[in-house]
């Protein structure tokens, strides 16, 4: 059944787009966004301040994507700012916001709208953030001190960009991947599986604002955005979502979240609006486990889960994962079916719980070495472009089969 839905897949692309790239311009293309928005989701891309010099790349996302995401930009450990927190009069963190402003700046220009990644993540954190006076050779502040300096950060970064940028961002990731995978990587017996570990090195926020820093991390964000006025919607965002193991794990983890704080009325608070599912399909670094009809099975199923449990669904960092050049039209066939097989049909009912799906791997990168981070993230030939930014039969083929 597999071989005959992709042959007849293939029978239906255009003439002429069975190679690797389909010999037309981004331009000749109705913008891809305006194709799924009647469905009621948001298409989305990344982009970097490289991305920002490179204008065919900006191009084309400036055209077909209606949300964008800075790949590490409006992180913590790009914003904090070691001298101007050791320097504040207040004892609370300051950040220094020139690219990521540079990079909403080019969105809202543009009429695009931003995923806020990433408020709260353990990987990468800059330690100093942790230690009295901002200075990693002295001791770990109090846990008082803590929660103070994270609930300050976490005010400031939303007010900043939601008072610069007035509406730009629409939702926050607030906390990336605090769900561990394997056995040590979380207390046993907790079935939020809370990461307490990552590599060997202890997570931070968990040791030194509280067990409780992901539903405290929320309530902060919530406040903000109330206080703000704003319509932000907020998330958590992980890997690996639509397995049933880490499924479970985060719909104990966002139980927690929404019965954490209560209301005057003694209602409990939804802090938390919806899961961020991000999308590396496929094996990692190999061809093994990429492109298979398990994917669509497994993507179907835990958004209509999460969506059973009253969450909004994004996907957050899509790469439909493939190595091998030669698969192109077998990987132009699965990205349609992603599409057609997947995200439409969420959204079919009366309800539309799937709000954006937002791609990583946008671009082929087969000229990075097979090493290379970005390489086995994404793919070399995952993408609906080339490396040299030409249209390729994947973003063909999804076009046709959204155009029907």
């Amino acid at each position: 059944m597999k071989m005959v839905a992709l042959l007849l897949a293939l029978l239906l692309l255009p003439a002429g787009a069975m190679g690797e790239a389909a010999g037309t311009e981004s331009g000749d293309y109705e913008p891809l966004y305006t194709l799924v928005e009647p469905a009621g989701f948001k298409l989305g891309a990344c982009y970097s301040p490289g991305d920002l010099r490179q204008p065919a790349y900006m191009d084309f996302v400036g055209r077909h994507f209606n949300s964008l995401t800075c790949t590490n930009e409006t992180k913590a450990y790009s914003l904090l700012n070691q001298a101007q927190s050791k320097a504040s009069e207040d004892g609370m963190p300051r950040m220094d916001y020139t690219m990521a402003d540079i990079m909403v700046g080019w969105a809202q220009e543009h009429g695009i709208g931003v995923r806020g990644h990433v408020l709260v993540w353990d990987a990468y954190m800059t330690t100093w953030f942790f230690h009295e006076g901002y200075d990693d050779a002295k001791p770990f502040a109090d846990q008082e001190t803590m929660r103070l300096r994270l609930a300050s950060y976490i005010e400031q970064v939303m007010t900043h960009f939601e008072e610069k940028f007035p509406g730009v961002i629409y939702c926050w990731d607030v906390v990336n991947e605090a769900i561990g995978d394997n056995a040590g990587e979380y207390a046993a017996g907790d079935p939020r599986h809370l990461r307490t570990s990552r590599s060997g090195q202890g997570n931070l926020f968990l040791e030194h604002v509280g067990d409780d820093y992901v539903p405290y991390a929320f309530l902060c964000a919530r406040n903000t955005a109330e206080k703000l006025g704003a319509d932000i919607h907020l998330f958590y965002n992980d890997y690996n979502m639509f397995m049933r193991e880490k499924r479970t794990a985060a719909l104990a983890l966002i139980e927690s979240v929404n019965t954490y704080a209560k209301d005057e009325t003694g209602a409990y608070r939804k802090l938390a609006d919806g899961i961020g599912m991000q999308g590396y399909l496929g094996g990692y670094g190999t061809q093994s486990g990429c492109l298979a009809d398990s994917i669509l099975k497994d993507l179907a199923e835990s958004i209509r889960i999460y969506a059973e449990k009253g969450l909004e669904v994004q996907i957050t960092e899509m790469a439909v994962r493939n190595y091998e050049k030669e698969k192109a039209p077998e990987h132009a066939a699965f990205y349609a079916r992603l599409f057609t097989e997947v995200f439409l049909p969420a959204n079919a009912g009366e309800k539309k719980p799937l709000t954006a799906v937002c791609i990583w791997g946008v671009a082929d990168c087969p000229q990075l070495p097979s090493s290379h981070y970005s390489w086995k993230l994404n793919s070399p030939y995952g993408g609906l472009i080339t490396e040299k930014n030409e249209i390729k039969t994947s973003f063909d083929a999804v076009y046709h089969a959204l155009k029907k």
